[in-house]
């Protein structure tokens, strides 16, 4: 099962992607996270075994300067087997 969360707010320029791919590598899905044009952070996770409300709950804290105002979330169809988490440019 793989999810897109889609993260709304201050997001971008904050240290937001680093902060979070730390702490879900350290979780240990797999995945990645990515700036989108329109200000959101678009990522793509492999939860393996780990609780989606786990994941949500990194995505809400972010960075010390980041504010998240939204997630939404679905299931995608993805049959891409990710070796890491990883921040994608």
């Amino acid at each position: 099962m793989i999810y897109r969360f889609l993260v709304s707010g201050r997001v971008q320029g904050v240290y937001y992607r680093k902060y979070t791919s730390d702490r879900l590598q350290r979780l240990g899905v797999t995945g990645y996270i990515r700036n989108l044009s329109d200000g959101r952070v678009e990522a793509v996770v492999n939860p393996k075994n780990i609780n989606i409300s786990q994941i949500i709950s990194v995505l809400k804290e972010g960075s010390a300067m980041s504010r998240v105002e939204n997630i939404e979330y679905d299931e995608i169809d993805n049959n891409t087997e990710f070796e890491r988490f990883e921040i994608r440019y």
